[in-house]
């Protein structure tokens, strides 16, 4: 792997060449000291990742992120020491389509082992997600009438009794009054989400499950930052949580969030080798298995293909289900391959989604239906 850094500390720089270069076969193949040499760097001699700073003279590392995802594409990495003090500008660099934000809190030469895991793991996240950029920001999904695609997707639900799209869901102790609103984001999923969570009153009924694909180290400062920006509560959800009506529940670690046979929340690490995690399918495959009605999901801008076969799963059950369109999208990935697949009922610009979502939640008027 070619990994460019871009930060204007040279301790700092030197530990991550460290980190890199431990793996066989990754290579730093340039520094940079400002957001604007790292533009010209990405240009000139494209890397495979770049692992940005955030505050960085001449350009900041989100003015430099805008400008590579414009004019030479390539997963960026965001590198910071403080989450609490830098999480507006996280938000804003994702929101032009850096790939992942990464936490490394007292960088020391002692630290390495502790904090370069992490790190390495992200980064070949990130190798797979250049493909997908090349390709547009999608994995190609062959068509499908219906059903589990590949045997992938039986992974994705593994210890959930998924029943026949043709049935309905069983009935559980949990059955809800109230109706539920899953969504599922990726590259570009925090500032969406905010536009969505920002226009819905105070008293809208519905519960929201979210799957953000985000470090867990990112989950409670995201959680803060959409409630400042909502009427609406926003938590990250522990094990055993319940949906509660007009809460915004986040999944707040790398394993999958799943809803449970009981009615609650839990964790999942399979299936182990899913490249984005949270998974947004395995949310979507057990809310089919174990919400009592149909309710509503959407699909927001992001890498990959991740959510789209679970979307279809839950509009083959008479869920409401939508996908972002692509010019609102800073990824047309992930809602693409829902919407080539026939998975999303409606395509809509994020800008409209909560006046949509109002008009159909608040007022109980779906519009899905079950495909035959």
């Amino acid at each position: 792997m070619r990994v460019g850094i871009a930060n204007d500390l040279r301790t700092a720089t030197e530990i991550l060449r460290r980190i890199v270069t431990q793996v066989g076969g990754h290579t730093v193949v340039w520094t940079a000291e400002d957001g604007q040499r790292a533009v010209e760097l990405c240009s000139s001699d494209p890397p495979d990742v770049v692992l940005m700073d955030l505050m960085m003279p001449v350009m900041d590392g989100v003015e430099a992120t805008r400008r590579i995802m414009d004019r030479s594409p390539c997963p960026v990495l965001i590198v910071t020491s403080d989450v609490s003090r830098n999480f507006q500008m996280v938000c804003e660099a994702m929101g032009h389509g850096a790939y992942d934000a990464v936490c490394l809190p007292r960088l020391t030469v002692t630290s390495l082992e502790e904090v370069g895991c992490d790190l390495l793991e992200r980064m070949r996240r990130a190798g797979r997600a250049k493909r997908h950029l090349q390709a547009g920001g999608i994995e190609v999904i062959p068509p499908a009438a219906g059903g589990l695609r590949n045997s992938e997707d039986s992974a994705i639900i593994k210890g959930i009794q998924l029943p026949s799209f043709n049935s309905p869901p069983p009935p559980t102790n949990s059955a809800r009054s109230f109706p539920i609103l899953a969504i599922g984001s990726s590259t570009g999923g925090p500032q969406a989400l905010e536009e969505i969570l920002s226009r819905l009153p105070a008293n809208f009924p519905a519960s929201i499950v979210i799957a953000q694909h985000i470090s867990p180290a990112f989950t409670d400062s995201l959680a803060e930052w959409l409630s400042q920006h909502s009427k609406i509560k926003v938590r990250t959800i522990r094990t055993g949580d319940v949906p509660l009506p007009g809460v915004a529940h986040l999944a707040a670690t790398s394993d999958h969030l799943v809803l449970r046979k009981d009615g609650t929340f839990g964790y999942t690490p399979d299936p182990l080798d899913a490249h984005y995690r949270p998974s947004v399918n395995s949310l979507f495959f057990s809310l089919r298995a174990h919400w009592p009605r149909p309710g509503t999901a959407v699909v927001l801008t992001g890498i990959g293909s991740d959510g789209a076969q679970g979307l279809l799963a839950l509009r083959e059950a008479g869920w409401l289900t939508i996908a972002q369109d692509q010019a609102s999208s800073v990824v047309y990935g992930m809602p693409q391959a829902a919407a080539q697949i026939n998975a999303a009922v409606r395509i809509l610009p994020v800008q409209e989604m909560a006046d949509f979502l109002i008009h159909q939640i608040q007022f109980l008027k779906p519009v899905g239906h079950r495909p035959a």
